[in-house]
């Protein structure tokens, strides 16, 4: 969408259809050039002015409308479709999609099985909690995690209300195999930032890059 003008995503913006489909065979483009296999198709806001509740109805539908379209044009790509609930509490207040309950049941009614759950458990755990039970109740669901400690968004060892270290052992132990996001503002040097992450190898028995020390 325009960003310019306050739009964030369009997949469940009312009116806003061909300029979607126009963005996402763009993506597609995008996706195809550097071998990446998943898109993010953002919901977008709630217009401004308009009442949340009132306009719910017409929004999901537009929504469940767009990821259909998408989902079968993906298909051909051989990709994934990602949909990421956001939290208006903190960083948009605005924006459509927001708790992961509501994004597994619009997947649910769209019915694709090329469309997941891009679930950032800063997301999760300022509009939930309970990342322990969610992660085991919509795993199947999920196609990619992201990860920021909570409130500051920062490293997953800065201070902060989240266990990383039990996350990352209870996604192993569930079978996540894909990516984790590091979808945080480094505190300083993006680099020095990773600490934590050579920490949580090094924990693991494993050296940098994660490879294990047995294995060499």
């Amino acid at each position: 969408g325009d960003q310019e003008a306050g739009e964030m995503g369009l997949a469940a913006v009312p009116g806003r259809q061909a300029a979607f489909r126009q963005g996402l065979a763009a993506a597609v483009q995008y996706a195809r050039a550097v071998g990446c296999p998943r898109i993010h198709l953002m919901a977008g806001r709630v217009p401004l002015g308009a009442d949340r509740a009132a306009v719910a109805g017409e929004m999901e539908t537009t929504f469940t409308e767009n990821l259909r379209y998408a989902a079968d044009l993906l298909a051909q790509e051989d990709m994934i479709g990602l949909v990421e609930p956001i939290n208006n509490r903190i960083t948009d207040p605005r924006y459509f999609l927001n708790t992961p309950h509501q994004a597994v049941a619009i997947l649910e009614k769209v019915g694709r099985p090329n469309l997941k759950l891009q679930l950032d458990l800063f997301h999760c755990q300022i509009m939930d909690g309970n990342l322990s039970r969610n992660l085991e109740t919509y795993f199947p669901f999920i196609g990619h995690i992201q990860i920021a400690q909570v409130p500051g968004r920062h490293e997953p060892d800065s201070p902060g209300e989240l266990n990383f270290p039990y996350i990352f052992e209870l996604l192993e132990s569930l079978g996540y195999t894909g990516y984790v996001g590091c979808e945080y503002a480094p505190k300083g040097d993006t680099l020095e930032g990773l600490g934590w992450l050579r920490s949580y190898w090094e924990s693991r028995g494993l050296q940098h890059g994660g490879t294990s020390k047995a294995a060499e």
